[in-house]
């Protein structure tokens, strides 16, 4: 098999990485829920975790990018995931969980521009597409296993559960070891704070000059925002709605959904190619519909469709979005700087989606409203982008 294949030996290891990577992460967070609910932590203290988790991403952002490009980008995963694997191990040795997630985040920061860079050095032309699929389906995977074992040992043992994590993390070093070792994308990198920053910000402009990068940039970032929100409505919407209490139940809801979006990723792999990729944008406005119709369920049967719908949708609407900024990215600066400009609109998205969502369940907005609130403010903006995109066209 050649490098440029699908199956090769760096695609697989890169996959297998990620699926490790990706299973410790989503398994983490509900262990560290189970384990803060039996400290009798307030419900609030939920979406700081998460927010804990995000602002890593946001104050690296003008640094991890250029330092996934200044290496090998096998090598930078292998670190990443190391720092993943001390915060998790951290916490397990009784330090603060706050403060093990947060480490946790500055692994996963540094983990992102490697991980989705690293696929347009490994393929080229439509196989970007579909390895975006192909690593889409992977970290899918791993979120419905990582969720749902995560949730599962957390309710008999909470302990085992974030050991289980240390495990996960360990078994992603190893598998960045047969990631082959790459050219750096970037020679010229300074190691100086105010040149890196000075970087970062030429290439956010870069960026947003482009009509195509700069809509695929809002697109993902409502993509996230919704993401993350939608997890915690549902962590909140089972006992609401259902009447259910345990931890397993939410994420179970999570894994499918998980489900839905291994099912658009494949979908878009197979329908769509790298010169028509905003054909995936009306899945994205009936995405926020499809919430809408979900958060208004009260049956177990009827919401699981519905929930696949939203992942189905979800997963056709990202996967065409990030095969076209990893383009624009390689062809204007390098892909891993380009990530990180994505990371940092992402992951801005979700601080603001996660204090808007905070704000609400303070002020005891009832969990049915802020879910319809959600689902109706995502397809008006992405059809209000839409419009913008086609009209900027014609003229």
């Amino acid at each position: 098999m050649t490098q440029n294949s699908l199956f090769s030996k760096g695609m697989m290891a890169t996959m297998l990485a990620q699926f490790f990577s990706a299973f410790g992460d989503n398994a983490l967070f509900f262990a560290i829920l189970a384990f803060i609910k039996n400290l009798h932590y307030p419900e609030w203290s939920q979406s700081v975790l998460q927010i804990g988790f995000v602002v890593p991403f946001i104050l690296l952002s003008p640094f991890v990018g250029q330092f996934a490009d200044s290496m090998s980008k096998g090598r930078v995963m292998m670190i990443s995931n190391i720092l993943k694997l001390l915060g998790a191990g951290s916490i397990c040795l009784g330090i603060n969980p706050f403060l093990g997630y947060i480490l946790v985040g500055i692994g996963a920061s540094a983990y992102s521009p490697a991980k989705y860079g690293i696929l347009g050095e490994l393929t080229t032309g439509d196989n970007l597409v579909k390895a975006n699929g192909l690593i889409e389906a992977s970290t899918i995977a791993s979120i419905l296993l990582g969720s749902v074992a995560g949730g599962y040992i957390a309710d008999l043992n909470v302990t085992a559960s974030l050991l289980a994590c240390v495990l996960m993390f360990g078994c992603a070093v190893i598998a960045n070891l047969f990631i082959p070792r790459l050219p750096a994308a970037r020679s010229d990198i300074k190691w100086q704070f105010l040149s890196m920053l000075k970087d970062f910000i030429r290439t956010v402009k870069m960026l947003f000059i482009n009509r195509q990068a700069r809509f695929t940039l809002y697109g993902t970032s409502l993509f996230w925002g919704a993401g993350i929100t939608l997890r915690f409505l549902l962590i909140s919407w089972v006992p609401v709605v259902l009447g259910i209490v345990d931890n397993t139940t939410p994420t179970v809801l999570n894994a499918v959904v998980a489900v839905g979006i291994v099912v658009g990723a494949g979908l878009a792999s197979k329908f769509i190619s790298i010169n028509n990729t905003l054909r995936c944008i009306p899945a994205g406005i009936m995405m926020g519909i499809v919430v809408i119709a979900f958060t208004l369920q009260s049956h177990m049967v009827s919401s699981y469709i519905l929930l696949i719908m939203i992942g189905a949708l979800g997963g056709f609407f990202l996967v065409p979005l990030n095969a076209l900024i990893q383009k624009i990215g390689k062809e204007i600066i390098g892909a891993g700087s380009v990530i990180a400009v994505q990371n940092l609109s992402e992951y801005g998205a979700m601080m603001i989606m996660l204090g808007l969502y905070s704000l609400a369940v303070a002020a005891g907005v009832p969990i049915i409203a802020i879910g319809v609130g959600f689902g109706a403010l995502f397809a008006l903006v992405i059809s209000l982008l839409w419009l913008g995109l086609k009209n900027n066209v014609k003229h």
